[in-house]
Parts: C-alpha cells; sequence; structure tokens
C-alpha cells in the first residue's frame, strides 16, 4: 500500500467571515456558529480533532455553547479564499490549486437574448423562467408549464450556473444531459459560467427533484493538484461531484453518489481499496439540500451524522495516511440569503503521522492544501500556495 491522502469536503462548511464578506453582502455569516444553534448539532470527533480550536472559527453573532479542547488530536488551520469566488467551482479550483482572479459571471436579471437564442435553436424547445430561482420553487412555478408544453425550465442563481430542470417523463435523462452539453459547448468567452446542471424532476406537481442531477463544468483555467498528480503516476480516486467540479481531468476512477451516506460509505469502502494518490471526496447535500434551503436542523443533522462516521474513517487509516477535513464556501443557514457565503474554512488534519494539536494559524489561501498534499505525495510542486507537510508531521 502506497501513502495515501483522503479529502473530504463538507460542502458550505464554513467557519465565518473573510475580511472581505462584507462587500459580497456576507458580513458576520458563520456557517459552523450558525448550525450550533440547533439542538441537534452534535459534533465530539470533529471538536476533537481540533474544529472549534481553529482561529476565529466561533466569532459569531449566534448564541452557542461551542469550546474548543485542551488536547486536539489533530492539525487545524483556517484557510481564507484568495480567489475572487464564494461557489464550489471556484473553491474546489483553489484548493487543487488554482486561484480565479476573476469572478465567473452571474445573471441576476437573466440569461440575454444572445444566450437563450442560440440555445433554444440547437435544441428545438422553448425556454421559459430565465430568471434566479430556488430549485425548488421552480418547479412548482413552472413544472407544470414545461410538463404542458415540453419547454425547458432554465434558471440561475447567484452562483455561476446555467441550470436546466425538465421532468423525466417529458424529458428523460440521458436527453436532459445532452442539451446540457450544448448549452456547455455555447457558454463560452464572457459567457463561460462555471457549471451548466441538469436538474430533472418528477412525480406529480408540487413535484420532487430526483437524484439523477449531473453537472457540466468548465475545465479549470489552470494546471490542478489533479493533473499533477495523474501526470506522475499517482492515483486520483473522485467521490461524488468531484468528477464533475473539475470536468473530468485529472482523475484515474470516479463513483458517484446519491446523497451524503452514500458518499460517506463509498469513501470508506475505498479506505480498504489499495492505491497510492488521493481519495477526493465531496459531500453536497450540506450546500445544496440545506444551506440554499436555510434548514439549520438539516444541516446540523447532516454535519453530525458525518461526525458519527469519522470514527470509522480514522480507524482505516493506515500508517502512512493522511485525512483532511475542509470545505469549499460557506452557506450559512441562519441569513436570509439563501445562497453561498463568503467565509474561511476549515482545515483539519488527522493521521498517525500527523503532530497532534499543531495551529497552523489562518492560512492566505485554500491552494496550501493542494501543495501539502503534492508534497506529501512526493509530486511536483504548483507556483501557488504552501506547503505545510513541515509542521504538520510529528
Amino acid at each position: 500500500m502506497g501513502r495515501r491522502v483522503f479529502i473530504i469536503v463538507l460542502d458550505s462548511f464554513g467557519i465565518g467571515e473573510m475580511p472581505d464578506s462584507a462587500a459580497w453582502g456576507d458580513e458576520g455569516s458563520n456557517t459552523l456558529c450558525a448550525c450550533a444553534t440547533s439542538r441537534h448539532f452534535d459534533i465530539p470527533n470533529l471538536t476533537q480533532l481540533g474544529l472549534l480550536n481553529i482561529d476565529g472559527a466561533l466569532e459569531s453573532p449566534y448564541q452557542h455553547q461551542l469550546a474548543p479542547v485542551e488536547r486536539p488530536t489533530g492539525a487545524f488551520a483556517r484557510c481564507q479564499e484568495a480567489s475572487q469566488g464564494k461557489d464550489s467551482t471556484v473553491g474546489h479550483w483553489e484548493m487543487a490549486g488554482v486561484i480565479s482572479p476573476r469572478p465567473l459571471p452571474t445573471y441576476p436579471d437573466g440569461f440575454p437574448p444572445e444566450v437563450i437564442g442560440p440555445f433554444e435553436q440547437a435544441t428545438g424547445r422553448r425556454v421559459i423562467c430565465n430568471l434566479p430561482y430556488s430549485g425548488t420553487d421552480v418547479i412548482r412555478d413552472y413544472g407544470r408549464e414545461q410538463v404542458e408544453t415540453g419547454a425547458l425550465i432554465v434558471y440561475t442563481s447567484a452562483d455561476s450556473v446555467f441550470q436546466i430542470a425538465a421532468h423525466e417523463d417529458v424529458v428523460p435523462p440521458e436527453q436532459l444531459y445532452e442539451y446540457c452539453r450544448i448549452a456547455r459547448s455555447q457558454l463560452v468567452g464572457p459567457h463561460a459560467v462555471g457549471r451548466v446542471i441538469a436538474r430533472p424532476f418528477a412525480g406529480e406537481w408540487p413535484y420532487r427533484r430526483t437524484e439523477r442531477r449531473h453537472d457540466f463544468s468548465l475545465e479549470p483555467t489552470g494546471t490542478t493538484m489533479l493533473d499533477v498528480l495523474k501526470d506522475a503516476g499517482r492515483d486520483v480516486l473522485a467521490v461524488g461531484k468531484i468528477f464533475d467540479l473539475f470536468a473530468g481531468r485529472g482523475t484515474t476512477d470516479h463513483v458517484l453518489t446519491a446523497n451524503n451516506p452514500d458518499g460517506i460509505e463509498k469513501t470508506i469502502a475505498w479506505m480498504d481499496r489499495d492505491f497510492d494518490g488521493l481519495c477526493y471526496t465531496n459531500l453536497v447535500d450540506t450546500d445544496m439540500i440545506y444551506g440554499h434551503r436555510n434548514d439549520v436542523d438539516g444541516y446540523a443533522k447532516a454535519i453530525s451524522y458525518f461526525d458519527a462516521k469519522l470514527p470509522e474513517m480514522l480507524a482505516k487509516l493506515c500508517d502512512e495516511d493522511l485525512l483532511m477535513i475542509t470545505a469549499d464556501h460557506g452557506c450559512d443557514p441562519v441569513t436570509p440569503s439563501t445562497d453561498h457565503s463568503r467565509e474561511c474554512v476549515p482545515w483539519l488534519v488527522a493521521g498517525r503521522r500527523v503532530r497532534p494539536g499543531v495551529n497552523l494559524g489562518t492560512l492566505p489561501t485554500y491552494a496550501d492544501i493542494a501543495a501539502t498534499v503534492l508534497d506529501y505525495l512526493g509530486a511536483p510542486a504548483l507556483a501557488t500556495g504552501t506547503s505545510r507537510l513541515g509542521s504538520i508531521l510529528a
């Protein structure tokens, strides 16, 4: 068994505002402390690793009972985002070493005619909605028209996304995916959105979204940690939407997931696999199902469920393994906004070789994660980020 690194991204689990959060409309946001307002929040294992010892993590306007521990068992840091953005694409790219100096395009008034016209012509279907919308509200408000006419529901959000929703009985998922590929090929240049997302739904009105969502991402704009590892002959295993976020680039094997419990189980199963390199997991429910719907209790339960599974993961680590837990942005479920929040993210590192209780402080970029992983796995360094390996290892 070679050296292995497991990165688990708790999607949107931010730990407090960035210095520029106010400029993004996110002053005071702290997803961690927002979750702690729920009676369902129970994270003894993350706490023991050092989550609550991270600088600034407990600074929040929310009333909570969280407290650090005296002897954390992991190494820990607060990571600031150097990129201009607060979405999954930009966050994961930076975590993998690609910093985005400009935000990806967003469409607060919907997509312009030069986007919608060619898309309608190429698909042969009319577009309805074309506004920023909640994913559950949009199928409630436009779903019946979609079913009756066969038109495609196109909508966006505060993120750089072009989302297409259709009932599976009217537009089968594979056909919906083809429409997404058409949109992805057209959305280039100034309209190069981060993700085109298929959003199939089913059942009777008010309908329900199915688990056959699929993301068609913009290719990373630079060389990523995944590219370097693959080129160096290492394994790069992707669990969940990691494969989509990197447009399939740099991975050697991947598995899609239905939900967080499925992603956790598939990660645990791959911990029994003999490989040399990286296993990279995204657990999306915290963001997609709970954060965007301001469901504090649901978010708290999802993090608590992960925490309860954490001892099983730690027990499966071999002598040379590292387990890293982080996030890609925030999505504070208490603020009135249902969009992402620009927050710092946690970085916890566990393993038998990790020096317990090491506080790495506040790091200037998520790219330090990539630099540390590449250093540990003996792969060439990228131009971004600083390896923290010397401080982390005992």
